[in-house]
């Protein structure tokens, strides 16, 4: 068998890997680069491999960064079956549809800027990395569905079996099992890999007397703060800009964390912690959908969580929520001084409604900026976290003076320990593969495995397994 790497390799973006068992070809992920002008290039360039050639393409979860090059795939000649779990299907066509409304967007504007200063006769024509019609088929490629735990044959000799990943929901790691000259091999495939003790969702399971494994490691080089001390932080964080005159500006992922802040913000209201009368905007018409499609999966949450759905309360509902899908609407918050916490996609600023609002505010001593999300090198997102006195927002510097708040407790994924932890269950692998990490922090938890090869692939590359 042959394993070969084409994304999230020294990078947390962009996760494709292909497994080659014989003819049949098996592509783990098929996600977007992330980050600045260069994630651009890398996206349009080739994938490594023959798109038409995939027989299978098994989806970890739905995060763009492992699913967002699909409509690509199918545009380049993919026409094989794509399997994932039923939530992260329906994630996943949710999460592309709003990728290429973007991407055309984008193209539009490019083209509209070309035009506007003449540069039509020195650049080539300006096109969106993949259109809504691109997207809409790739949807046709969609199969089985896979039921946790259960093994699904894909060809004579190799199966699939997705466990709960505990990520966001639908989230799997994948085991592939293959029979080969009277050998059987067990690769695991981590997918992101949650942290445990979180609230909402169920914990990662990982089977035991993996031969192979390749895991993600994020945050392989840090330990995440407790949880309730995050909570208590970010309550006070609220609190103390309410204090100041100013508006909470909360740059939002849509899956899983739009929905682990809600029900927080509930409970904080419900305790007293927050004032009553606060004024909550989700600004982000994709976590909006999210939230709805969270609310008709009730079991895949924690028993907890799941009894609440059962009883009719709704964890993820709260007084004075507004749901945010106008553009009107979206534009009419920015008159609003203060008072509001304001939750708008996306999680990185790389793009949505969040930069309208980061433009009105960031400038505000009064007001406070939070972060609850990994930010990716070259992103708006990092540029504020590392200290950035000024950013450029539409064409515009805009000075730093609101509060910076970096809290990385709510991460929906799993540090140092928890990595390590994770990697002991799997058995004894023969070999591991690091990916899905920067550079520096791969080098920093490959130090720490023990009892087996780690190898840290480069893109592209090739191994004989």
């Amino acid at each position: 068998m042959q394993l070969s790497f084409h994304g999230a390799d020294h990078s947390v973006t962009g996760s494709c890997h292909l497994l080659q068992y014989g003819q049949v070809r098996i592509l783990i992920d098929c996600g977007l680069y992330q980050g600045g002008a260069e994630s651009n290039e890398e996206n349009s360039g080739p994938f490594g491999f023959d798109p038409a050639a995939i027989d299978y393409l098994l989806l970890t979860h739905a995060h763009l960064d492992h699913c967002g090059r699909i409509p690509l795939l199918y545009q380049r000649g993919f026409r094989g079956e794509i399997i994932t779990t039923g939530a992260s299907r329906e994630l996943a066509k949710l999460v592309l549809l709003d990728s290429a409304h973007l991407h055309e967007e984008d193209a539009k504007y490019q083209a509209k800027k070309n035009a506007k200063h003449n540069y039509s006769r020195q650049k080539k024509e300006i096109r969106p990395l993949y259109t809504l019609i691109d997207t809409l088929n790739s949807f046709d490629r969609f199969g089985r569905c896979a039921a946790l735990g259960e093994q699904i044959q894909l060809h004579a000799g190799i199966s699939a079996t997705f466990f709960e990943a505990g990520h966001i929901l639908g989230s799997a790691g994948i085991l592939i099992e293959a029979e080969q000259d009277g050998q059987s091999q067990r690769l695991f495939f981590s997918d992101d890999i949650g942290s445990p003790g979180h609230p909402l969702l169920l914990p990662a399971v990982v089977p035991p007397d993996c031969d192979v494994v390749v895991m993600e490691t994020t945050y392989g080089d840090r330990q995440h703060k407790g949880l309730q001390p995050s909570v208590q932080e970010f309550i006070a964080a609220i609190n103390d800009t309410f204090h100041r005159g100013g508006n909470v500006i909360i740059p939002t992922f849509s899956l899983e964390r739009a929905q682990e802040l809600l029900f927080f913000l509930r409970q904080g209201v419900e305790n007293g912690s927050i004032p009553a009368a606060t004024q909550i905007y989700l600004d982000s018409p994709m976590a909006i959908s999210a939230t709805e499609i969270f609310e008709r999966y009730p079991d895949s949450f924690t028993p907890a969580v799941a009894a609440m759905f059962h009883e009719g309360h709704d964890p993820f509902h709260l007084k004075n929520l507004h749901f945010v899908r106008d553009t009107a609407e979206s534009m009419a918050i920015n008159r609003i001084p203060e008072g509001a916490i304001i939750m708008a996609g996306a999680g990185m600023c790389t793009g949505g409604r969040v930069r309208h609002h980061l433009k009105n505010n960031l400038w505000r001593p009064e007001s406070s900026i939070i972060f609850v999300g990994f930010a990716s090198q070259g992103t708006l997102a990092r540029l504020i976290v590392d200290g950035a006195t000024e950013v450029k927002i539409f064409g515009e510097e805009i000075p730093v003076r609101a509060q910076i708040h970096t809290i990385n407790g709510f991460s929906a994924h799993a540090d140092q320990k928890e990595l390590l932890a994770w990697h002991k269950k799997t058995g004894n692998p023969s070999q591991t593969f690091l990916v899905h990490g920067e550079h520096a922090t791969m080098k920093a938890f490959a130090k720490l495995l023990k009892n087996t090869q780690t190898i840290m692939p480069s893109l592209n590359q090739s191994i004989e397994i």
